[in-house]
């Protein structure tokens, strides 16, 4: 009996203990549990505006992208470290590789930028031989055909004229005084002119007022100096010809990289002229002199033109296959993919922990590019986890965060111009400033003129992209670039539009120079769908007084969609240029 009671014993003192631990909850802690719970529900933000943060899930109110899960706040992070959610990670198609070393070998290839230009060792100068006016001209286009013998233009010279004089004269006195004869026509045959036009002014003793005179050269016309009416002197080019039966293809061939190159490589050249041929060459040339501005030298293919298939100002690209067995070495190489181009610096981000998604931001030096990736001389280390996918949404969360990011070096939280119109509280110095979506911030009309030169170089930057026109896109960045430095932030009056101003200027300088300092159009396009971004927000708060349509396209940028802006509703896309300029349709209008 003894021994119940004590086994009773202990199960009472067991039931009072679990008691203690696990059922003495109550319903207020239980609440509280419930509201901390609820407190830390998901939010929702936009991948390509992470100032965006809602409750729930939908479409972006700026850009009308789904929104994706926001990163919840970790603790135990370094100071530049952030996390996303594992849901974040896959919708956003996230992906990672593992950094490795590869052989730079033949098969990999080097691949240089180039374009056609002339033999500059077949070209030929045609000079003026005396002072005169040209009173007609019969090469005046160019690519126009030039043969040796060929009346090219018909010139009046006062000074040709006193010395027909003194031909006539000495004509006359040719049989006494032969020396004078012979030293008069040397005059002449100094001056180019010769043959059946000074017989005529011997046999008829009348003064030509006019002499034609004749090409001394022959090829294609490349450069016209002068034109009907202008003067020409002594010496001076009258224009300029070449045989393009040959042409040269310039490449630019980076410091880090001039090792690797000789004379005689074997180089396979392609254009997008004729996409279904190649060409082959020979390193012929190697410039000794590193050009300080661009720090690079300029390597020199001779290319065969008797067909005429290649056109001076064409550009082309080089492969290089046959490296030297020194540079058939491992080397840390990434894709391109991975990479985040920012003016001078590279950036890629690392995943710091292999368990979880927390990334890093990290500033790397590139080598050589071999196919799609790329060389890395400094940054990583081998076996380095980085961003491979989904890249450009990484460093928005880590913007979003306030951590170092492309657009953000130092890191801290940025404002990126869109939360005041987006009804996101703005902080000012007096108070706090709510602006609903539709609302305007009110600025004068001159700063609206100002923004609306801006957005004509855009546009112009646009019909680039769309025509596939690398040279023009280049130009017109760089006019993007000026305008946007001639807008005077002094007319903006108010401190609240000088808060949102300020960072989407920024934004729209670095990704416009992103844009100019790179060749390669795939990236170009993807820099774009940025700008076009910062471009909206900028015309959404400011205005130009103009109708302006926003655009979607759901299959730009690998399906993930992008959107761009117009002054009409047609559909011209900038993403595909002649592949594919229909595609898209208009999601806003912005007036």
């Amino acid at each position: 009996m003894k021994k119940y009671s004590i086994y009773i014993a202990i199960l009472a003192i067991g039931l009072l203990l679990g008691w203690m631990l696990f059922g003495g909850t109550s319903k207020t802690q239980a609440a509280h549990h419930h509201e901390a719970v609820e407190g830390t529900s998901q939010m929702w933000t936009c991948s390509m505006h992470p100032q965006i943060m809602q409750p729930e899930a939908g479409p972006c109110p700026i850009c009308g992208m789904d929104l994706i899960p926001a990163a919840s706040s970790a603790e135990g992070l370094l100071v530049d470290q952030f996390k996303l959610s594992e849901n974040a990670m896959a919708l956003a198609n996230i992906q990672t590789s593992i950094v490795g070393k590869s052989v730079s070998n033949e098969d990999s290839g080097v691949i240089l930028s180039g374009k056609i230009t002339e033999n500059e060792n077949e070209t030929a100068t045609m000079p003026a031989h005396f002072d005169g006016r040209v009173e007609k001209l019969y090469v005046n286009s160019l690519g126009e055909r030039v043969n040796k013998g060929q009346a090219i233009a018909q010139i009046y010279s006062p000074a040709l004229i006193a010395a027909q004089q003194e031909l006539i004269t000495a004509y006359k006195l040719k049989t006494s005084q032969p020396q004078l004869y012979n030293a008069v026509k040397n005059k002449f045959k100094n001056w180019m002119i010769h043959g059946k036009q000074l017989e005529e002014v011997e046999q008829t003793g009348q003064v030509k007022t006019s002499f034609t005179i004749y090409s001394h050269v022959s090829g294609v016309v490349t450069e016209i100096a002068i034109n009907e009416g202008s003067h020409i002197m002594d010496g001076k080019p009258i224009f300029k010809v070449s045989n393009l039966n040959t042409v040269w293809a310039n490449f630019d061939v980076y410091e880090n990289q001039i090792s690797q190159f000789k004379r005689g490589q074997d180089i396979v050249i392609n254009t997008n002229a004729y996409p279904d041929k190649t060409f082959k060459g020979k390193v012929d040339f190697i410039d000794p002199i590193l050009n300080t501005k661009t720090r690079t030298v300029k390597l020199r293919v001779v290319l065969n033109n008797k067909n005429e298939l290649f056109k001076p100002g064409m550009f082309v690209e080089g492969k290089i296959n046959g490296v030297d067995s020194s540079i058939k070495k491992q080397v840390l190489s990434i894709p391109a993919s991975a990479i985040l181009w920012t003016g001078k610096r590279s950036v890629v981000y690392i995943k710091t922990n292999p368990n979880e998604p927390v990334f890093q931001m990290q500033g790397i030096t590139l080598g050589n590019q071999f196919g799609d990736n790329y060389q890395v001389l400094e940054g990583l280390n081998n076996g380095d986890e980085i961003v491979t996918n989904g890249t450009f949404t990484v460093d928005a969360a880590a913007q979003l965060q306030g951590k170092k990011s492309m657009m953000n070096k130092k890191g801290g939280k940025v404002m990126t111009g869109h939360e005041g119109h987006l009804g996101m509280e703005t902080n000012t110095t007096d108070s706090k400033k709510t602006l609903n979506k539709n609302e305007r911030i009110e600025v004068s009309k001159e700063f609206q003129n100002q923004l609306n030169v801006v957005f004509n170089s855009y546009i112009e930057l646009k019909n680039a992209l769309a025509t596939d026109n690398t040279q023009k896109l280049k130009t017109q960045s760089k006019q993007l670039i000026a305008n946007l430095g001639k807008v005077d932030m002094k007319l903006l009056k108010s401190e609240n539009a000088h808060q949102h101003w300020m960072p989407l200027e920024k934004e729209l300088k670095t990704t416009t120079n992103l844009i100019s300092n790179t060749d390669d159009i795939k990236v170009q396009r993807t820099y774009f769908k940025h700008l076009s971004s910062n471009m909206a927000t900028a015309l959404e708060v400011f205005g130009v007084h103009e109708k302006v349509y926003h655009l979607y396209c759901p299959m730009s940028d690998n399906n993930k969609g992008a959107y761009w802006l117009s002054k009409e509703e047609k559909v011209v896309n900038p993403y595909f240029g002649g592949a594919m300029l229909t595609c898209g349709e208009v999601k806003q209008v912005i007036e």
